[in-house]
């Protein structure tokens, strides 16, 4: 079997070295251009086709100015959403603050006179209609099936009585539908105007 065995490496004088004569160095250039190789380093750049120093540094300085120049025109687009984050994450909102309330009407023109009082009256900054539910109940001693319209009601908690005086006020059932359900998270921006357009 064979074993490998490094083999001796010369050892390099530099004193042994002999820098060539021009003649031998126009004669080496030449063998490598009639070889078609380039002899120089910037003959290495022209075949390799690459640009100049000079259209180099041109086209950095573009790009240098093109990026500046993008940067000022974001800068606002930048700021408007930094600051729309930012009031994001430090509006607070406290659970329970505002509510759902639910409403059911008899039809489409009853809900929407419901909604437009409630909304003009300041009790409540949104209404919802919700059209074509069916509701199943009890009603004196008989299961009914009717076809109702839902009103869906955004307003402050504190806003609930007033606003289910109102909905007694002015619908048309004997026993008019009104529940509410506190709103424990949301949309911050949301919810600050729901706070913003009724008053407390």
């Amino acid at each position: 079997m064979f074993k490998d065995v490094p083999l001796p490496l010369p050892e390099y004088n530099s004193s042994q070295y002999v820098a060539p004569t021009p003649a031998e160095e126009e004669t080496v250039y030449g063998d490598v251009k009639r070889a078609g190789l380039p002899a120089k380093t910037s003959d290495t750049v022209m075949q390799l086709g690459l640009p100049p120093a000079d259209t180099v540094k041109g086209t950095l300085l573009k790009t240098f100015f093109v990026t500046v120049f993008l940067s000022v025109l974001m800068l606002p687009l930048l700021r408007t959403v930094g600051l729309r984050a930012f009031s994001m994450a430090t509006e607070a909102y406290s659970s329970g603050t505002h509510s759902a309330a639910f409403v059911t009407c008899p039809n489409e023109t009853v809900a929407k006179e419901l909604a437009r009082g409630i909304v003009e009256k300041k009790l409540a900054a949104c209404v919802n209609i919700v059209p074509k539910i069916t509701s199943v109940y009890e009603w004196h001693g008989k299961i009914e099936e009717d076809s109702e319209v839902l009103l869906m009601i955004k307003t402050r908690t504190t806003k609930i009585s007033a606003l289910a005086e109102h909905v007694r006020s002015n619908h048309p059932y004997e026993v008019a539908e009104v529940i509410s359900v506190p709103i424990d998270q949301g949309n911050p921006p949301y919810l600050k105007w729901i706070g913003d357009i009724v008053p407390e």
